[in-house]
């Protein structure tokens, strides 16, 4: 029992906004997990498809924590900051750990106290790992490391499954809330990194994801994607890379507005200068090793119109 006893205690945060069936079902596997000591936080974001009176009726013992309104991302902050546990694991409403994986995690934490944040091998439930929603267990480890090393680059993390240290999140200032939707991971790793923490991934940390087939945010993610790869240069990058960086995007946005027939981009590059007080005093240049080797994929802001 005192083996038990003993384990320290891990937060998991959720945040929803009127996905109430998506975040039923993961708090359904959440409470399929094998450890001992969980403290489960869902923060919903003001729905109004009955998500919180549902999550009320269901999981009880979930601490559900209510938003007046949808504030994006910075509901995420409140979630983390009313968290107890000496870890914290960040999942989407849609996404749920295996059961083995926190108890892995927390090995991979406890052996190396410079790691930062442990990324989790996210995986889509609804296609070729429909078989491992099963909850198939890991097998046992043979002393081989299952960290995926990358030369020559860094990465973040994926905001569907990874454990971070709680007073690591708290001193580099938790999500970046100007931000409202995207990047806030790769805003998040530079900060981890810079204070000399490192993020792995392990493929015996596994964490389910339902991937969306299409885009069912719309607007939303070229506006935000864009618009937020801005401050992220801004906010991030040592001068010189962040001039280079914010030609090539301001080029960029031009491109494919006339590509793809769209205004989107050049608005979000707009309001990124106009509203670029959301993120006065909030500039914090990397070292250049790591703003060189943490690969950030802008392009991604130019694709949902093709």
């Amino acid at each position: 029992m005192g083996e038990f006893v003993n384990r320290p205690l891990v937060s998991i945060v959720s945040l929803c906004w009127n996905r109430k069936d998506e975040i039923l079902a993961s708090l359904a596997q959440i409470h399929k997990i094998d450890y001992p000591h969980l403290d489960v936080i869902v923060v919903d974001n003001a729905s109004d498809d009955g998500t919180a009176e549902a999550i009320e009726e269901k999981y009880p013992g979930v601490r559900l924590i209510c938003m007046f309104k949808n504030i994006g991302i910075e509901a995420y902050n409140i979630g983390f900051k009313n968290a107890h546990g000496d870890y914290i694991v960040i999942l989407d409403d849609d996404s749920f750990p295996h059961p083995q994986a926190i108890s892995n995690m927390v090995a991979k934490f406890e052996a190396d106290p410079q790691l930062g944040i442990v990324a989790f091998d996210v995986r889509n439930v609804c296609t070729w790992d429909l078989a491992q929603a099963e909850q198939q267990p890991i097998p046992p480890p043979t002393g081989a490391s299952t960290a995926a090393e990358a030369e020559g680059y860094l990465l973040a993390f994926n905001g569907a499954g990874a454990g971070i240290r709680r007073d690591l999140f708290e001193r580099v200032g938790f999500y970046p809330e100007e931000f409202f939707l995207y990047w806030n991971e790769q805003d998040t790793a530079f900060r981890v990194l810079q204070a000399g923490y490192r993020i792995r991934f392990f493929t015996d940390v596994i964490a389910y994801h339902k991937y969306a087939p299409t885009n069912r945010t719309s607007w939303r993610a070229p506006f935000y994607y864009t618009r937020n790869a801005f401050w992220l240069i801004w906010k991030n990058y040592p001068f010189n890379m962040a001039i280079h960086l914010t030609v090539r995007m301001l080029y960029k946005c031009f491109y494919a507005s006339l590509e793809q027939h769209t205004l989107i981009y050049l608005r979000a590059m707009l309001r990124a200068f106009l509203d670029a007080g959301a993120i006065k005093n909030k500039r914090a240049p990397v070292d250049h090793k790591i703003a060189r080797t943490l690969r950030i994929p802008f392009d991604v802001a130019f694709t949902f119109y093709r």
